[in-house]
């Protein structure tokens, strides 16, 4: 399998916080813009998300792709992206045959990563997101429902990443009601940043942003940007996130007597009753079997 990762990177702060590290996949042909131009047109619609103009940091990253430019086909868009405004992003690019090597070879090195963590044996739900975007373009302030890691292959960016579960970024409101895409448009100050670190990002290079982190992105001026991330839980977050949804709907009903959920994210057994609550909710209303 292809080496992906180098030994810089720091697996017992995997979900702790954010750290940036090297990876070895400069040159991989999967990445090559030829090969991107003949692979994209031929993916499903559903995987490929492409906007023009530049966003703001402030704007809701995930409703921005659900309405595509109707002057402006896929084709010109990766085209033209070097001169014009846009964004692209593709999901699960590994059901293309050129991309399998490489998700296999990631999927099998998270594992690895994961095992030494004790999280579990195989990553949850591991997908490839594929970003290309215009010189300056911006990735606006959110957070993941799940773990990342984020790698550079051309261009630059800057991203800025809090520390996961800081209610000063993100609060625990907006964050429930995030994970349970009831609200997908976080608040955003220039005092998050202050709060935050702001990575420099070349190619070669990687980030992990931990599950709920909130972070948002900046391109360099110089260069069409090229990154790929891959996504994927654990039985921690997976845990983590079924908490968080047991809150969102616990919390309806606790403002009724003026009280709120407990916090997630700081006892392991709590979040664990929370998760199986959360999955008798769930099997009690249809939803399980």
């Amino acid at each position: 399998m292809t080496p992906c990762f180098a030994d810089d990177l720091q697996s017992a702060l995997l979900d702790r916080q954010p750290f940036k590290f090297h990876h070895k996949l400069l040159g991989h042909p999967a990445l090559a813009l030829d090969n991107l131009s003949r692979v994209l047109p031929k993916l499903p619609p559903q995987q490929v998300m492409y906007s023009k103009g530049l966003l703001d940091v402030e704007a809701d990253f995930e409703s921005t792709f659900r309405k595509k430019p109707q002057d402006r086909s896929l084709e010109e868009t990766i085209e033209s992206i070097r001169t014009r405004d846009s964004y692209i992003m593709v999901r699960s690019p590994e059901t293309d045959p050129s991309f399998l090597d490489l998700y296999q070879s990631l999927c099998s090195e998270v594992s690895s990563l994961m095992k030494s963590r004790g999280v579990g044996d195989m990553p949850v739900g591991a997908q490839l997101y594929l970003f290309i975007a215009s010189p300056n373009s911006v990735t606006p302030f959110h957070i993941d429902r799940y773990s990342t890691f984020l790698m550079q292959f051309r261009g630059s960016k800057t991203v800025t990443v809090a520390q996961p579960w800081d209610d000063r970024v993100v609060s625990q409101p907006d964050r429930e009601a995030y994970v349970v895409r009831q609200n997908t448009k976080l608040p955003w100050s220039p005092q998050t940043d202050q709060i935050s670190t702001a990575f420099e990002f070349s190619p070669g290079e990687a980030l992990h942003i931990p599950f709920v982190a909130g972070h948002h992105v900046r391109n360099g001026p110089e260069d069409v940007s090229i990154s790929m991330s891959i996504i994927f839980n654990t039985r921690e977050s997976i845990r983590w996130r079924d908490a968080l949804s047991f809150n969102h709907v616990m919390r309806k009903q606790l403002q009724r007597v003026r009280m709120g959920p407990g916090k997630v994210g700081q006892s392991a057994w709590q979040d664990a009753l929370k998760s199986r609550m959360w999955h008798g909710y769930l099997k009690a209303r249809g939803f399980e079997d």
